[in-house]
């Protein structure tokens, strides 16, 4: 045999010789090549947990696929405006955004009850909803949407103020306020507000700034992360007792989602559903670290008890 004979048979014999190992591969690295994904939010990078929350999935999926999927997060709306995010996924256009909930009650009027006055009064309540039958019908909705909710979280807020602190109805009398949902402004105007819509949480410090805002109900993450403390006087938390609980999920555009082999909507799914104790812990401690913040800040701190929700 030629010595180039026995070079050519020696590489077939290894190659032959590997193909056991390639078989053994996990379905989840196998499956289609390399996918880059993009998960786009409006929070800081790095100090809201909402951030960490996207690149602790991110990476975790990226583990789980061994490779397979990659994601880059892009925080602060830097890849698109935060309003065109739901839209986008709706369209393939986006990826995956962590996304308030009634943000999208404009295009799609079911996403408002993410948002409603009183309707959640505690994380566990809210946490029961995922596998409720409000659940499966809110994930229906959002389904023949093109959307795929992969981590459900709740968040409590309260609200900052120039003016008088907003405990119960009548101190919002002739206040400029940002709610947050259409269904929350509407218990604002019921009670005397003057309410401005349609602005995310990421344009409310200017528009506080600006004086259009006097008053803005937001996450506690929000509040603190858009410094909101540096322009108002008083506070009102949710460390105790709140009528403010958004459902603020990580969604995907479905036609991404279900152009991924079956093995990766699996790890998504998987791995989203554990981020959600992350997620309700990380709320629950900023519902306290914003009383310290914004009282810290020269802001009056106060509470909402069972007589103010009633």
């Amino acid at each position: 045999m030629s010595s180039y004979a026995s070079s050519q048979r020696r590489r077939w014999v290894m190659a032959l010789g590997a193909l056991p190992a390639v078989a053994g591969l996990s379905g989840l690295q196998a499956q289609g090549s390399k996918r880059d994904l993009k998960i786009s939010h409006q929070f800081p990078s790095g100090t809201d947990f909402r951030d960490r929350l996207c690149k602790k999935f991110a990476a975790e999926v990226e583990k789980v696929t061994q490779g397979a999927l990659h994601f880059d997060v892009y925080p602060q709306s830097s890849l698109m405006k935060t309003n065109a995010q739901f839209s986008a996924m709706r369209k393939g256009a986006l990826d995956l955004s962590f996304y308030p909930m009634p943000y999208a009650g404009g295009e799609v009027v079911e996403a408002n009850i993410g948002l409603m006055p009183a309707l959640v009064t505690s994380y566990e309540q809210g946490a029961r909803w995922k596998k409720a039958e409000v659940g499966k019908l809110l994930n229906k909705v959002m389904a023949d949407k093109g959307i795929v909710l992969v981590s459900w979280v709740w968040q409590a807020g309260g609200v900052a103020t120039k003016s008088r602190a907003i405990v119960v109805p009548e101190d919002v009398k002739g206040v400029k306020v940002r709610g947050g949902s259409r269904e929350f402004d509407a218990m604002l105007k019921a009670a005397g507000a003057s309410v401005m819509t349609s602005i995310p949480s990421n344009e409310v410090y200017q528009a506080v700034q600006a004086g259009s805002l006097e008053a803005a109900y937001t996450s506690s993450a929000s509040l603190m992360s858009f410094k909101l403390q540096e322009l108002t006087k008083n506070f009102t938390t949710a460390r105790k007792r709140t009528n403010w609980f958004m459902l603020e999920p990580l969604m995907m555009s479905k036609s991404v989602f279900e152009s991924l082999p079956k093995a990766h909507q699996e790890a998504i799914m998987a791995v989203g559903e554990q981020m959600e104790a992350f997620g309700t812990q990380s709320s629950k401690e900023d519902d306290v670290r914003a009383a310290e913040v914004f009282g810290k800040a020269g802001n009056g701190v106060f509470d909402m008890d069972d007589a103010a929700i009633e």
